[in-house]
C-alpha cells in the first residue's frame, strides 16, 4: 500500500498587483516578481552572482487560472498542501488576494489541501529595496504585526467563517490547523502570557462551536534553545517550549532554516543541522515537531548591500536529500506524530532563494526532487 505524506509548502502571497497597499513597496502591478525582474547581482571578487528568473514567467498568482496550472504542477511533484501566509495589519487583512481570487476560486482546487499560516510580524522595508538597507540600521516599522484581543476575537471569526469552512481546509484529526508565526508577538499584542492563553482558548472553544472537534494551534519554532519573554514586560525568560506548552499550542515546525542556523554553510551542513534540531524538537517538546525542510537561503534580492549570510550548494541533489531525511524521520516518530506532515520553505520564496518552482538554473530540479523522494520511490515501496 503506497505511504502518504503531507508535503505542505508555505506561498507568499505577494506576486499579484490586486493588494493596493503593496504600492508602497513595489510600484508596478506586479507585486515582487518586480524585484525579482530587475535584480541581477554579479560580484566577481567574492564569486556571488544571482539572476534568477520563473520559468513559468512573471504571473499572478491571484489569477485562478496560472493556480490551476500550478496546482496541477504541484500536486503531480508530491506537494499536496500549501500553507498560505495571511497578514492582518492596520485593522484589517492585507495580501489576501492570491487566496481567495487565485487559488480557492480554481477550478481543481479540491486536489490540493491548504492551511493558514498567520505572519505576524511588524512590516517593516524589507519588501521595500530602495529603503531595505535602513532595516540594517534604525528598522523602522510600517505596520504593527502585533493585535489587541478585540481584533484577534476579529480575525478569529474570519478564520472560521471563511477559511476552516473551506471543504479543502487542510485537517487533523478532523480538526482544522492553524499556524502562529511569532508568539511573542502575539503575546505582546494581547497583554502577555495569560491573556494568550485565554485568547487561544476561546479560538478552540469557537472552533468546536462551528462544528469541528477541535482546533490544532501550530506555532512557527526558532530553535530549540531559543529564549521568549513570558511576559510583556520581559522581566523574565523561559524556554520557547514552556510559553508554547503554556499557552495551549498543540503542534510545532519550522518556517526557514535560518530562523535556527547560521546559513553561510554549505547546504549539506545545514541538512545535518537540520536533523540535529529535529531530533532536538521531538525529544524536548510533549507535543508533535513536524520537520522541515528549507530549499534555501539567499534575501540579497532585496538589499542593494551585499550580505553575507547565504547558504550554497543547495543543489536539487541535495536538496532531495534532505527531503529523503524528512521522510525517514517521519517514518521513524509517527507515534509522536499526529501527521505525517513535512513542511517546506517554500513554494515561491523568491527573493528569499528558497522556492521550488522551475527556473532559470536548475529547470524543474527541486520539483522533481520532491518526486523522486514523496511519488517515485514511495510508489516503489
Amino acid at each position: 500500500m503506497q505511504k502518504k505524506y503531507d508535503v505542505a509548502a508555505f506561498i507568499w502571497p505577494a506576486y499579484t498587483g490586486k493588494e493596493p497597499r503593496t504600492k508602497i513597496f513595489w510600484s508596478e502591478d506586479i507585486g515582487e516578481w518586480q524585484t525579482v525582474r530587475d535584480t541581477v547581482m554579479d560580484i566577481p571578487e567574492i564569486n556571488y552572482y544571482w539572476d534568477r528568473k520563473p520559468l513559468w514567467g512573471y504571473r499572478d498568482e491571484a489569477d485562478p487560472k496560472v493556480m490551476e496550472f500550478q496546482i496541477e504542477e504541484a500536486v503531480k511533484h508530491g506537494v499536496n498542501v500549501f500553507i498560505y501566509d495571511w497578514y492582518w495589519y492596520e485593522n484589517r487583512p492585507f495580501l489576501e488576494q492570491c487566496l481567495d481570487d487565485g487559488f480557492l476560486k480554481a477550478s481543481n482546487k479540491d486536489k490540493m489541501k491548504f492551511y493558514i499560516m498567520w505572519a505576524n510580524h511588524d512590516a517593516n522595508y524589507t519588501w521595500d529595496k530602495r529603503n531595505s538597507d535602513m532595516v540594517q540600521t534604525s528598522n523602522p516599522t510600517i505596520w504593527d504585526g502585533s493585535v489587541d484581543r478585540g481584533q484577534f476575537d476579529i480575525i478569529v471569526d474570519r478564520m472560521i467563517t471563511k477559511y476552516f469552512s473551506q471543504p479543502n481546509y487542510y485537517k487533523i484529526d478532523g480538526k482544522p490547523v492553524f499556524m502562529i508565526y511569532s508568539l511573542g508577538n502575539l503575546m505582546h499584542g494581547l497583554g502577555g502570557f495569560d491573556a494568550t492563553r485565554e485568547a487561544l482558548e476561546f479560538f478552540k472553544a469557537k472552533t468546536v462551536e462551528a462544528g469541528f472537534p477541535g482546533l490544532e494551534i501550530q506555532m512557527v519554532s526558532y530553535g530549540s534553545g531559543v529564549e521568549n519573554e513570558s511576559g510583556v514586560d520581559g522581566s523574565e525568560k523561559v524556554s520557547e517550549r514552556e510559553v508554547a506548552e503554556g499557552v495551549g499550542i498543540t503542534g510545532v515546525s519550522n518556517y526557514q532554516f535560518c530562523h535556527f542556523m547560521r546559513m553561510k554553510n554549505h547546504y549539506s551542513a545545514l541538512i545535518d543541522a537540520a536533523e540535529r534540531e529535529w531530533n532536538n524538537m521531538i525529544e524536548s517538546y510533549c507535543v508533535p515537531y513536524y520537520p522541515h525542510v528549507s530549499v534555501g537561503w539567499d534575501a540579497n534580492p532585496r538589499y542593494n548591500i551585499h550580505h553575507e549570510n547565504v547558504c550554497y550548494g543547495n543543489t536539487p541533489e541535495l536538496v532531495e536529500e534532505a527531503f529523503r531525511r524528512a521522510r525517514n524521520f517521519v517514518d521513524a516518530h509517527m507515534d509522536k506524530l499526529k501527521a505525517p506532515l513535512i513542511t517546506v520553505n517554500s513554494w515561491n520564496e523568491w527573493t528569499e532563494t528558497s522556492y521550488l518552482q522551475p527556473d532559470n538554473v536548475y529547470g524543474y530540479g527541486y520539483l522533481e526532487a520532491v518526486k523522486k523522494v514523496f511519488v517515485d520511490e514511495v510508489n516503489e515501496q
